[in-house]
């Protein structure tokens, strides 16, 4: 919690498991997708996505603080649930925006479930992210066809406009925390950097 906000819970995983379904819908059938997961979470992205992707796929998980990855391979290793320990997943304790601006054309997707979405909310660093700057960076760092998802607890016309204005071609999914029918609505934008 953070003050009246909700940062994380282990009851609730629906919107968080969209976000890598619906990103995995996109890039596959691609040969050895490379995904980037900003946020480790309790691991519901990371695990969805190990399940939909192949066998050669590679996933990078950036985790701002160390201690999440910590809690991660300690105490709340039953809820990630052996992700972790995946040959296809790495965990890099590090500011998934270094990451992102440290390459040019390398991942099929990248997956942001930062703060509570576009609005530096817990890091306000993450800020940087979502600006213009940020968002060309990361199409940037996307192949030709390749996605940005951004995961949203709340609807963000400006942002979707940030997006459009960054040249993606922009889809906004409303998702479910508890399911298809069940729980809050969650936003996930689904943006194509161009092929």
């Amino acid at each position: 919690m953070l003050g009246a906000n909700e940062l994380m819970n282990s009851r609730l995983k629906g919107s968080e498991e969209s976000l890598a379904g619906l990103s995995c819908g996109k890039i596959l059938p691609r040969q050895q997708p490379r995904m980037l997961i900003g946020g480790l979470g309790m691991g519901f992205t990371l695990r969805a996505a190990l399940a939909k992707l192949p066998a050669d796929a590679s996933v990078t998980v950036a985790e701002l603080v160390p201690s999440v990855v910590a809690w991660a391979r300690g105490p709340m290793a039953h809820i990630f649930d052996g992700c972790l320990d995946d040959p296809r997943a790495t965990v890099a304790v590090e500011d998934v925006a270094d990451l992102i601006g440290d390459v040019r054309s390398h991942y099929d997707a990248i997956l942001l479930d930062v703060d509570n979405g576009p609005d530096g909310l817990t890091h306000p660093d993450n800020d940087r992210l979502y600006s213009r700057k940020g968002l060309i960076a990361a199409r940037e760092a996307l192949r030709p066809g390749g996605v940005l998802a951004v995961w949203s607890a709340a609807p963000d016309h400006a942002f979707k406009n940030r997006l459009i204005k960054a040249n993606f071609e922009v889809e906004e999914t409303v998702v479910r925390t508890n399911g298809e029918r069940r729980g809050a609505r969650h936003i996930i934008w689904i943006a194509k950097r161009p092929s």
